[in-house]
């Protein structure tokens, strides 16, 4: 039972639990809920579709794809980046254009006015008082209609007829493809092929896709997944643990699979889960914000 009125909210008697359980009720305060697994992107599936990958590469940020979904959004950009450029060609050929007739329409009206300098024009009308001229009054129209301006007038409703249409830069477009993950730039010819070593359960009967544990380290036949830091060696695209790199591997610098020499650039860490709602064990605790109850 409270111990206050129903509706005293203010009161230094209103206890925590009480105000929880009326900012639950009535809509008020911030959620919290710890993030499962679910929400947390295998190691072993592609960041793009966030399946396990059948033909896996690595950028050499360490960030896996799919080689089908890396090359078609590779394509993709490609594509985008030709057509912009099909754009860009064409308004600069506009632009020239309209940057010629300004001149030759200011070369015809300089000449103009050269050859109406020392005539009388319509627009002109001389006012005499006992035969001698005393000044000169331009009555030229003013309208924004005349000398051609009918054309030219602004047009708010197409983009290209508006009054600052004229104050757009043109600027050449990007052929730089980028990492959709870490935003840094991607060629094809970096990608490395990765090559996981299936776990040796004996299970033969359940699909590749349905187990929960699938690969293992091909050195010291430790099991894969999220909790485990992995690196693809990049002169043989095997992944192993970085307990194994750090142990066996970083000591004589030479590939514990086929004795070759290899560098601390062969070494990429694996990056692992992380989808756009949550990073790897990091900021695993997902927030609602809702209007605050006034105690």
């Amino acid at each position: 039972m409270t111990r206050h009125a129903r509706n005293c909210t203010a009161g230094a008697v209103y206890t925590y639990n009480e105000k929880k359980k009326d900012a639950n009720e009535s809509g008020y305060g911030t959620n919290a809920q710890r993030l499962g697994k679910d929400s947390v992107k295998p190691f072993d599936c592609c960041c793009l579709t966030l399946q396990p990958c059948r033909n896996p590469v690595i950028s050499r940020d360490g960030y896996l794809f799919d080689k089908e979904a890396i090359l078609k959004y590779i394509i993709t950009k490609k594509n985008e980046y030709s057509r912009k450029l099909k754009e860009y060609e064409k308004l600069k050929k506009a632009f020239e254009n309209k940057q010629t007739q300004e001149i030759e329409r200011q070369q015809r009206i300089d000449m103009e006015k050269f050859v109406k300098a020392g005539k009388p024009v319509n627009g002109a009308v001389q006012k005499h008082l006992g035969g001698r001229a005393t000044s000169t009054i331009d009555v030229d129209s003013i309208s924004n209609m005349a000398n051609g301006n009918e054309k030219k007038l602004p047009s708010f409703w197409l983009p290209s007829e508006s009054p600052n249409a004229g104050n757009m830069r043109l600027e050449k477009p990007d052929s730089t493809i980028f990492c959709p993950v870490s935003g840094k730039p991607l060629k094809v010819k970096d990608l490395i092929n990765v090559k996981f070593t299936l776990l040796k359960d004996g299970d033969a009967s359940t699909s590749l896709i349905a187990k929960e544990v699938r690969y293992m380290c091909p050195v010291t036949h430790d099991v894969l997944s999220n909790a485990v830091p992995c690196a693809v060696l990049r002169t043989t695209g095997d992944v192993v643990t970085m307990e194994c790199v750090e142990k066996l591997i970083k000591k004589d610098m030479i590939h514990p699979l086929n004795n070759e020499k290899i560098k601390d650039k062969d070494i990429i860490p694996l990056q692992r889960g992380g989808t756009g709602y949550a990073l790897t064990n990091a900021g695993l605790e997902a927030k609602e914000k809702r209007p605050m109850l006034q105690a």
